[in-house]
């Protein structure tokens, strides 16, 4: 019990919702920089923040502190705020899909519980394969009461070793084909970081010293970046592109982030950035569902505005930003329309707007 009480005492949390404030602003920062990089491809983006690896530790971290509760609830619990929101994306997409043209075979029923990717047609791609991250998801959430328990039992060594399987895969074995090989590649790629978000919640990163955690950190970004450097993809160091420097530099990235946590006291003190971060986080599963939807959508959109000689005259139309703004007025309806269902899945009285 004393435990329990030392690693809570650990995260500062909101007095408000008993929530780590800092984690609510970087996951609403992973999100726009989500958005940002499928909107303009910078593949430095990667290097700057990381956002893949930030979001799984801290998921990992609050799936922790959710496991002091029975496994079984917690599960369940997870697992209904998780797949109302992507069955009704799946129905509004699967529908538009067959309208397409788009045929679905037994393997639909992957859309019920997307154990594996859900499948979908050439027309849909860019909307559904954002699903992959919440099928890493599932699947980290599924294992982390084993994954706990053995975490606990020697937590430095065992996060040690949860980089093994991705050097194995991308450096002697390869990874499988289909289904099976993509749940397994990127699980391998952000299991560390998941096991970081163990370590942040039960204070074992803050027990390590800063400069024993720098020592650590900056050796893994720069076996990632060095790795990047010599097996460019396609001629790009994109880390998308790049699992083994992904996990290596999004590892140690997300071990300084944890370790020296920005705490965005002055942000979260500003009203209307505290209510952008609120809603980013009561909505955070629909805003990363339906950006590329949006983005999709913002292309016949401008290509309208085009038809419209003061538009064309008086706005940078064919300029990206002007798509990224046009986009995000899209979230903000996708938000406005489909968010209160993350409501109902928590079991919250149903929202237009946290």
């Amino acid at each position: 019990m004393a435990g329990t009480h030392r690693r809570a005492a650990l995260a500062p949390p909101s007095a408000a919702t008993g929530r780590d404030r800092s984690f609510d602003v970087l996951r609403a920062v992973a999100l726009v920089r989500v958005v940002t990089y499928h909107t303009f491809e910078w593949p430095w983006l990667g290097y700057v923040f990381p956002s893949m690896g930030v979001m799984f530790a801290l998921a990992g971290s609050l799936m922790a502190r959710s496991l002091e509760r029975p496994a079984p609830g917690v599960l369940r619990s997870r697992l209904r705020r998780l797949l109302i929101p992507v069955w009704l994306f799946g129905l509004v997409l699967g529908v538009a899909m067959l309208l397409h043209g788009w045929v679905p075979g037994p393997d639909v029923l992957l859309w019920v519980l997307p154990v594996g990717d859900p499948p979908g047609d050439e027309w849909g791609e860019q909307a559904w394969a954002v699903l992959w991250y919440l099928r890493a998801y599932l699947w980290f959430v599924l294992l982390s009461p084993l994954l706990l328990r053995l975490f606990r039992l020697a937590p430095l060594p065992v996060l040690a070793l949860s980089l093994v399987p991705v050097v194995v895969l991308e450096t002697v074995s390869g990874v499988p084909d289909g289904r099976l090989g993509s749940v397994i590649g990127d699980a391998s790629v952000f299991l560390f970081c998941w096991l970081l978000g163990f370590a942040h919640r039960d204070g074992v990163i803050d027990r390590l010293r800063g400069t024993r955690a720098v020592t650590v950190a900056v050796p893994l970004m720069a076996t990632g970046a060095w790795w990047a450097a010599g097996h460019p993809s396609q001629g790009s160091f994109d880390l998308d592109d790049l699992p083994l420097a992904q996990a290596l530099w999004s590892a140690g990235f997300v071990l300084l982030l944890l370790r020296f946590r920005p705490r965005f006291d002055g942000l979260v003190r500003h009203r209307v950035a505290d209510r952008v971060v609120t809603v980013f986080n009561a909505r955070a599963v629909t805003v990363y569902l339906w950006h590329e939807v949006a983005l999709m959508a913002s292309v016949p959109l401008i290509d309208l505005m085009w038809e419209v000689p003061a538009l064309e005259r008086h706005l940078p139309l064919d300029s990206p930003w002007w798509q990224f703004g046009v986009a995000w007025v899209l979230i903000a309806a996708a938000v406005v329309c489909f968010g209160w269902v993350e409501d109902v899945a928590a079991r919250r009285k149903p929202r237009l707007l946290p």
